[in-house]
């Protein structure tokens, strides 16, 4: 009876595998870029299921991983605003924790967000307005390197 209570206390010990080492949240650098450099100053909103979080570029803002993807919207005065989505990525740590954590550390991972994974760093391109009265820039796919 002891040793299948204590098999039992070390599976639920190794559960949330992600969770434990890494935690539900994550610090992300956002940054504003143009075709002359970087834009400094841009007012940037990221939202997922979890929340919302605001940062003004360049600058690092804490957010809850989530397995949906992160959407980022980005606004400067003299700039047309951009939009895009950060993808979310399963950490391999969560595939570990299926073997070593079983069903209870994998699910607890997933509900928590810690078994997902933002890109870092999110670099937003934004354009110059014109004088022709262009509202939005096209949509955006986020990844480490600059959108075109």
């Amino acid at each position: 009876m002891k040793t299948s209570a204590l098999t039992v206390v070390g599976f639920l010990c190794l559960s949330g595998c992600a969770s434990i080492i890494d935690g539900s949240s994550q610090s992300l650098s956002v940054k504003t870029i143009s075709d002359q450099g970087d834009v400094g100053g841009a007012q940037c909103t990221l939202t997922n299921d979890k929340g919302e979080w605001y940062v003004t570029t360049p600058g690092t803002v804490t957010v809850h991983r989530s397995y949906n993807d992160l959407n980022v919207r980005c606004s400067r005065q003299g700039y047309i605003p951009n939009v895009g989505s950060a993808p979310s990525s399963t950490r391999g740590m969560a595939f570990g924790n299926i073997i070593f954590g079983g069903l209870i550390g994998a699910g607890v991972d997933m509900g928590t967000g810690a078994a997902y994974d933002y890109p870092s760093p999110i670099i937003m391109r934004l354009q110059p307005a014109l004088a022709t009265g262009v509202q939005n820039a096209p949509a955006a796919r986020i990844g480490g390197a600059p959108t075109s």
